[in-house]
């Protein structure tokens, strides 16, 4: 079977859960946006800018690992060492976290006159970090063993549950006790329900599909032979240090402003939180590319790590980086020239951040850029120089974020995100041509790249009233683009 055609197939049956999960939990970005306040939603994105940072820190690359030593070593002590690790660490992070949870939420709290329960938030954070990083293993061995489907059904599963609770909670309960005892349920909703959690109950939503994802993967877990075996898991650690330091820092260029924002903004700390909220919510826009990104990187992995040993490997990485590109600007074309629909997704108060959606669109494709050129250092085990490579961008991230926004707001933030993953694609593809050449097209993916962005710029030109109109003009735009893609690359039979 065409490697290509393989990698395209997987690629959409971790879609599939990556996908309808994400578009569905999308769905409860207009919930949040019009039921509950600017500053109310920037609390949720602080706590989840958190859990994007510690989830690597409870991990430490050995989802990574595992796919590296499977490949070398005795499978079946490799799954038992890895999950014995993360058993063990996630345990001392639950009890670490509870211990200090006073002090934590003290320092996030800070000087704010609003009453936030953030000692509460914690400790259901610690649970959840904890559940999500334990079962990394056994979804990482899912995915080595082929098991696509099981694999998109429990994710489903866990991101069902999670979005039920959320439309539970927030919709229903929130709406018959609104209604007060006219409501024959009311009586029932009064004993479960408290208006005063409000929030909260996202967490909430949250803590409880991560505890029944782990009851679904038992299977899996007792599979495990449960022998640890201390040489392999040495190499295993000695190989992840390199990809926990490259994923804290690729976490910290990815979710950082929105933590340096509530205390860099010029505002008070409520204030600040407000603007967080849009912030966020706006970022939700580019939801899709985000997607996108993640569902080809559930297939990627071990599908380089499977074809490395080939004599075309480098050639179909070059065609899989080209198809990439292509895929991401039509996402990219497709949510800005229907921006003008696609806003009222978010409540009104949220809109005033429209304004950053084609930035963080981009920055993400440069991302996903980025972990296609990444394939060089893993294959070689030279994984110490993607350490580096994030670093300088976590630097990049603190240094301009630091400095721009007191001046420009979250506006500065998103031109940080984009340099950022900018500077480390440039970085990546110079030093990958040392020490794994692979000739990407990359005359052809600049001009794909710039067209995108000319079309974009030319759909901001055109002034039409009707907005149907408006909407079919630049749809036209985006088949315009399509077509010119295939008019170049069908004549060399463009075969995924």
């Amino acid at each position: 079977m065409n490697p290509l055609k393989k990698l395209a197939g997987q690629t959409a049956v971790y879609g599939l859960s990556s996908i309808v999960g994400r578009l569905l939990n999308y769905l409860l970005v207009p919930i949040y946006t019009y039921r509950f306040a600017t500053g109310d939603y920037g609390v949720v994105t602080e706590m989840y800018s958190y859990v994007a940072i510690l989830i690597v820190l409870c991990t430490y690359g050995m989802e990574t690992a595992y796919f590296r030593f499977t490949k070398s070593e005795n499978p079946e002590k490799v799954y038992s060492t890895a999950l014995i690790s993360l058993l063990v660490s996630s345990l001392v992070f639950i009890v670490f976290v509870y211990c200090f949870s006073n002090e934590i939420g003290n320092l996030l709290r800070g000087k704010s006159s609003a009453n936030i329960p953030y000692k509460t938030y914690i400790v259901w954070f610690a649970f959840i970090i904890a559940a999500d990083a334990f079962t990394s293993i056994p979804f990482a061995y899912l995915r080595e063993k082929g098991k696509a489907m099981r694999f998109a059904l429990l994710k489903l599963v866990g991101i069902g549950t999670n979005i039920g609770l959320n439309l539970f909670f927030i919709v229903w309960c929130m709406d018959v006790y609104k209604q007060g005892e006219t409501n024959i349920f009311f009586a029932y909703i009064n004993k479960i329900y408290s208006p005063e959690i409000g929030i909260g109950y996202v967490f909430i939503a949250n803590l409880v599909a991560s505890l029944i994802t782990i009851i679904l993967l038992l299977p899996e877990l007792f599979s495990a032979h449960f022998f640890f075996d201390k040489k392999i898991w040495k190499k295993m650690i000695l190989y992840a240090l390199p990809l926990l330091i490259m994923g804290l820092s690729g976490n910290i260029n990815e979710t950082l402003d929105r933590i340096l924002l509530k205390y860099l903004l010029p505002g008070n700390i409520n204030e600040n939180l407000q603007q967080l909220g849009i912030y966020g919510a706006c970022y939700k826009l580019s939801i899709l590319m985000t997607i996108f990104i993640q569902a080809f990187r559930y297939a990627a992995e071990p599908f380089f790590f499977s074809h490395h040993k080939e004599k075309n490997a480098p050639e179909t990485y070059a065609r899989v980086m080209l198809y990439f590109i292509i895929v991401c600007s039509l996402i990219f074309l497709g949510v800005m020239l229907n921006i003008s629909w696609i806003q009222y997704f978010l409540g009104g108060a949220f809109r005033e951040g429209l304004h950053v959606v084609p930035l963080l669109l981009i920055a993400n494709l440069m991302l996903g850029v980025f972990f296609n050129l990444s394939i060089w250092y893993k294959l070689t085990d030279k994984t110490h120089y993607g350490a580096w490579l994030s670093i300088i961008g976590a630097v990049l991230t603190i240094v301009l974020n630091i400095w721009w926004i007191p001046i420009w707001g979250y506006t500065g933030s998103a031109w940080a995100t984009l340099i950022c993953y900018s500077v480390m694609c440039i970085l990546s593809y110079f030093i990958g041509q040392k020490y794994y050449p692979i000739q990407y097209p990359v005359l052809k993916i600049l001009f794909y790249l710039a067209l995108a962005v000319v079309l974009y710029f030319a759909s901001s030109f055109i002034s039409i009233d009707d907005n149907v109109v408006s909407v079919l003009i630049n749809n036209l735009l985006i088949l315009l683009y399509l077509a010119l893609i295939w008019k170049i690359e069908r004549p060399k039979k463009m075969v995924i």
